[in-house]
């Protein structure tokens, strides 16, 4: 046996490297996409906020508990979505790009904000009515 075969591994285990490459993926993407949570969850909140407060006073009396429990309701679908950037993220570091996916994770998180921010709008616009 040579001194490459004993350091690195053959082709002989497939299924261990994928998986290992998966599991080194996934934890790239968890280290990176969730920070980033909070500003998604901030901008999100931030259109909320502002339709709760440029609809003031007649939004006071639309805020009740059922109010609040849908607006949750609503925030974890948003968190869910928000996990979708992991499928575009491993499709892309499975591809071979990840160097070039460095600057793609920011306009991808940029959009992604963007458009989420977009529906809320539109959702928060029909529950105050501004």
């Amino acid at each position: 046996m040579t001194e490459r075969d004993q350091s690195e591994p053959g082709p002989t285990a497939p299924a261990a490297g994928f998986v290992g490459r998966f599991s080194g993926y996934l934890a790239t993407g968890l280290r990176w996409w969730e920070p980033r949570r909070l500003i998604y969850n901030g901008a999100l909140a931030f259109v909320v906020l502002g339709h709760l407060v440029f609809a003031w006073p007649g939004s006071r009396e639309k805020v009740t508990f059922d109010l609040v429990l849908g607006l949750f309701a609503l925030a974890v679908l948003a968190n869910v979505a928000y996990c979708a950037a992991y499928l575009a993220d491993l499709f892309v570091q499975f591809s071979g790009l990840d160097m070039a996916w460095r600057r793609g994770r920011v306009v991808l998180l940029i959009v992604g904000t963007a458009f989420a921010a977009t529906i809320t709008h539109f959702f928060a616009k029909g529950i105050f009515g501004t």
